[in-house]
């Protein structure tokens, strides 16, 4: 997915303007920690309801769009 605009909201009256998936307070970081944790796509879903396997795609398109932009470096 690479249209993850469609999908994804960044507002300053929603959680201090944190990435979000439209409609709900999930924030972007969320569901990549829980997929960083283990989770699949799919244990995600079932535990944050209103999400859907397309949000899940958009956070990860959305984390890859960002990566393009911006290096954090390892620490050594």
């Amino acid at each position: 997915m690479n249209n993850w605009q469609e999908s994804i909201s960044i507002d300053p009256k929603v959680c201090h303007g944190k990435p979000c998936i439209k409609g709900t307070r999930i924030m972007v970081s969320v569901i990549l920690d829980n997929l960083a944790e283990g989770l699949t796509a799919e244990e995600i879903v079932a535990e944050y309801t209103p999400l859907t396997l397309e949000n899940v795609k958009a956070a990860i398109s959305y984390a890859a769009a960002l990566a393009r932009e911006e290096e954090l470096l390892p620490l050594r």
